[in-house]
């Protein structure tokens, strides 16, 4: 069943390559989203697919090399029916 959630990320998140690494996971697993840095340092991502997709994404951030988290925020959200690919250069 295809879902989408929201995370929020915390902790040494930005500089780290977390763009890119959450971009390459995505792409490997044929999810769909956007990634950006926020104003406070953290870092929010949302991604559309398979729930259990989603969590493998998930795993290999928190196991990637400079990247710490801290704290994952996460919330659920209606489906993009539309949304196509997977962005990292998501802008306000």
């Amino acid at each position: 069943m295809k879902i989408r959630r929201r995370y929020v990320f915390h902790g040494a998140v930005q500089g780290v390559g977390f763009r890119w690494r959450a971009g390459q996971a995505a792409r490997l697993y044929g999810l769909t989203g956007w990634v950006r840095n926020d104003w406070d340092g953290s870092v929010t991502m949302e991604l559309q697919g398979e729930a259990q997709l989603l969590d493998k994404v998930i795993v290999l951030l928190e196991n990637a090399r400079y990247i710490c988290i801290e704290g994952i925020e996460t919330s659920r959200l209606p489906l993009e029916p539309e949304e196509r690919g997977f962005r990292t250069d998501y802008d306000w």
